[in-house]
């Protein structure tokens, strides 16, 4: 398990070439588990880039995968110009990950790889975006305006199902075959992350996570939580105590990123007084 960065609140993220600027606060959380020994996910919350991976491989190598996917995505924020990152970035360090862990899984006859999930501060016509991006099953969720989805698409057989019409979502969750994915970065395959960009706004909140969340905790229940008014860190503490309550049958790793507009500097008036106010949480 590799964790990069840490939590963080009032990170300024100004608009080049605009005077306006936003607010983050985010935390990141993961943990073992209740069933399992070692802790095969990895976390990065490192402005520009935050990301969620779930390592699979027999001899601890899962746990290598995940780290060498963060490691290498982590290692972008050295390319970033103003806070923001060139999304042309992401399929190099994705290949470069993949050969990190083909390199180092070749003695063994299964291979290893990981999910994926995560999110790069990018520019777009000149305005902040979240640029989301996934491989696997790992998940991005988004609360914005009251309204709550799911960003991402899993690449599972599951979800190749639901989305044949075979079973509905609620069946998918319980599917015998819910762990077996169709896509990975690593098992000798080039990575092939899907891509959506979200405008920036005040008041969003985004949720990054394993499936040892989502197996564990229903969407219904993750809204609750999301929608709960409760901090970046308090938010994530309680999404890991549910999975873990509900039995915390596989690793278990959470970002919440939240979004807010700056507090307004105090303005002169026309004749030349500051008017006084009180201070203002992002």
């Amino acid at each position: 398990m590799s964790s990069v960065g840490r939590d963080r609140t009032g990170y300024r993220l100004t608009v080049p070439g605009k005077r306006r600027s936003y607010v983050l606060d985010w935390a990141g959380r993961s943990d073992v588990g209740r069933k399992r020994v070692v802790n095969e996910d990895s976390v990065l919350v490192a402005p520009p880039v935050f990301a969620v991976a779930d390592g699979m491989g027999g001899h601890a190598a899962g746990d290598r995968a995940s780290a060498a996917v963060v490691e290498r995505l982590a290692a972008l924020a050295g390319t970033a110009e103003h806070g923001y990152l060139d999304i042309a970035g992401l399929d190099g360090a994705l290949t470069a990950a993949a050969d990190d862990i083909d390199d180092f899984a070749a003695h063994i006859p299964i291979g290893a790889g990981t999910t994926v999930t995560g999110v790069l501060l990018a520019l777009q016509g000149g305005e902040p975006h979240f640029a989301v991006f996934n491989i696997g099953d790992s998940r991005v969720y988004l609360l914005a305006d009251g309204e709550f989805s799911r960003v991402t698409r899993d690449h599972s057989v599951v979800q190749e199902m639901v989305d044949a019409g075979l079973i509905d979502e609620r069946q998918a969750e319980d599917h015998p075959d819910s762990n077996v994915i169709t896509r990975a970065v690593g098992f000798r395959e080039s990575p092939r992350p899907d891509l959506w960009m979200l405008p920036m706004r005040p008041g969003m909140r985004l949720l990054l996570c394993s499936d040892g969340l989502t197996k564990e905790v229903d969407d219904r229940r993750i809204r609750s939580y999301l929608a709960g008014g409760a901090s970046a860190a308090e938010t994530a503490d309680d999404l890991m105590d549910a999975a873990l309550a509900a039995g915390g049958r596989d690793n278990v790793t959470v970002v919440v990123i939240d979004v807010a507009a700056p507090a307004q500097r105090p303005q002169r008036d026309t004749v030349g007084t500051v008017p006084s106010s009180g201070g203002t949480r992002p």
